[in-house]
């Protein structure tokens, strides 16, 4: 039998790299893996079963942007290079400035790309976002037109853009929707916050703009099998790429089957907290459209200070990623809307977790209460 791969995940306490380093072990994929991070495990705030797969010897603290980091994170023991290079690093935080995207995310990008090419490691999974699509309500297949929404995928499709100039570089790029699961951070913790609070204070919790504008969504479970699975399919020969038809580079949008939109968010929030949800109208959502800025700070004003005082009811100190406080450039009137099927007819994928429903969406407020991060 030929011998596992080896596997170096950078940004493996990253909230996808540690569901990858997870998955990975539980199921012994590899013969050998390391996980690179600038933050330390016990600061990373991780749920216990991530302990065996995160820390420890596999563990490795380093700033994979900075040059002279490269060669102690890529270097092994046994001199011989690593197999799958999966890069879950770079800046996830929205609304930074351009020169921290810049150097954390392209910058990063590109240095562990460059070692990755020099090293000819097999296979090189650059992660990136659907918000580098131009946002329209039917779903964007890989080849469709670019142009990026927010901050975060201006600085990935400018990374995947240079990666693919690298000569000798084995890429793979791999676009994900809005990615939800146990522990999730960010745009489906912003939303639960955010009903919390309304449930708390026994107000209706309103949308802006329609009940049809995409955010599509995938689950984590999902999520770390396509990546595996696209490693694998890649070192196997790429089977049925045409790089005349589809491009020399291999890319693939991760997206489940649901077609979320926001009125599948609120009907479900709705059910789940059992309060009332619905869409703000025409006249608020065009005033918002022009004043989206003091839009958003409103809503944060009202819900920050609600927010904090069911914390401090609950005795919670430490609430781990979670905030109602809602991001702008997450707020804008743009469809993240996706299709995924190239994955499916190319790699063989198929989805155990084809929609978000209401016990996903439970089995997430679970989890948080696991870690005393819920209210």
């Amino acid at each position: 039998m030929a011998e596992k791969p080896s596997v170096l995940i950078i940004g493996g306490l990253g909230y996808i790299g540690r569901f990858l380093a997870l998955y990975i072990h539980k199921n012994n994929l590899a013969s050998d893996v390391r996980i690179v991070d600038k933050v330390l495990p016990q600061l990373a705030w991780l749920a216990p079963e991530f302990e065996e797969a995160c820390a420890g010897s596999k563990f490795m603290q380093a700033d994979a942007s900075r040059e002279q980091s490269l060669q102690r994170i890529f270097d092994r023991a046994d001199g011989k290079q690593w197999d799958y290079v999966f890069n879950c690093g770079g800046e996830t935080r929205y609304s930074q400035e351009d020169e921290v995207y810049k150097l954390r995310s392209l910058e990063l990008s590109l240095a562990v790309g460059r070692e990755a090419a020099k090293r000819g490691v097999k296979c090189f999974i650059e992660l990136s976002t659907g918000m580098v699509y131009k946002p329209d309500s039917s779903p964007s297949k890989e080849q469709d037109k670019l142009k990026p929404w927010s901050k975060i995928a201006v600085f990935k499709l400018q990374a995947e853009e240079e990666l693919a100039k690298i000569p000798g570089l084995n890429l793979v790029i791999v676009r994900l929707a809005h990615v939800y699961g146990p522990y999730a951070p960010q745009w489906v913790a912003t939303a639960l916050c955010m009903a919390r609070v309304y449930q708390a204070l026994g107000s209706e919790m309103k949308w802006l703009w329609t009940k049809n504008l995409c955010t599509n969504t995938v689950h984590i479970h999902d999520v770390t099998r396509s990546l595996w699975d696209v490693a694998q399919w890649y070192q196997a020969g790429k089977a049925k790429w045409d790089s005349a038809k589809m491009g020399p580079t291999p890319t693939f949008n991760v997206v489940d089957k649901g077609h979320t939109t926001q009125g599948t968010m609120a009907d479900l929030i709705g059910d789940v907290f059992g309060i009332k949800t619905g869409f703000q109208g025409t006249i608020i959502s065009n005033f918002a459209k022009i004043h989206l800025h003091d839009v958003v700070e409103d809503v944060n004003d009202e819900l920050l200070g609600p927010w904090a005082g069911l914390l401090e009811d609950a005795g919670i100190t430490k609430p781990g990623p979670l905030t109602p406080f809602m991001e702008e450039e997450l707020l804008k009137d743009t469809d993240l809307s996706m299709d995924g099927s190239r994955l499916e007819e190319l790699v063989g994928f198929k989805y155990e977790k084809p929609k978000i429903n209401k016990e996903l969406l439970q089995e997430v407020i679970e989890s948080y209460k696991r870690m005393r991060w819920w209210p």
